[in-house]
């Protein structure tokens, strides 16, 4: 090394500007979305029930996320059968997600921390939550298995019936 080098070292390339600070928020609020549904894996599929470890359906996991964020969930569901969309017809899902989490988004604005809607037909109501845990990735409870972590692959993506983004307040 010169001795110009060793009096004179090189300047580092100053960093980018820090995002702003809501995005940083937001980016910590998001994650303890994800880390929350996260720890729901593994849980038993249990119909109509919540308790992570204990059991949940898919349903349920969103609840006890809500819970985990929150502290208190806005209201307990009614009684459902694990064929009520198609009996009832209405979209009582949607609905429910509507009022909680607030207008649904584009698909192509989704991102993890959100709550994905799902429908088996696009004439029927959406029937299956999951949260967005990566880009191509989502948290749910499997019916007859567990909670489980998917790709979001084809099949799954062009089943979303909705995208709903967490509230930062309630």
């Amino acid at each position: 090394m010169s001795e110009a080098a060793r009096r004179d070292p090189p300047t580092p390339a100053l960093c980018a500007d820090p995002p702003p600070q809501g995005e940083v928020e937001e980016a910590v609020f998001t994650g303890r979305i994800v880390a929350a549904a996260r720890s729901w894996i593994g849980t038993p599929y249990r119909h109509q029930a919540s308790l992570k470890s204990v059991g949940c359906d898919c349903l349920g996991l969103v609840r006890g996320v809500w819970r985990e964020i929150y502290g208190v969930e806005p209201e307990l569901p009614p009684v459902y059968q694990p064929d009520w969309a198609e009996r009832s017809g209405e979209d009582r899902l949607r609905a429910a997600a509507r009022r909680y989490f607030g207008a649904e988004l584009v698909t192509a604005d989704m991102r993890p921390g959100d709550m994905l809607l799902f429908c088996w037909r696009p004439d029927l109501p959406a029937k299956h939550a999951g949260i967005l845990s990566a880009g191509d990735r989502f948290i749910h409870a499997y019916e007859q298995a567990t909670v489980i972590e998917s790709a979001l692959v084809p099949s799954w993506r062009r089943r979303i019936a909705g995208v709903f983004r967490f509230p930062e307040k309630v």
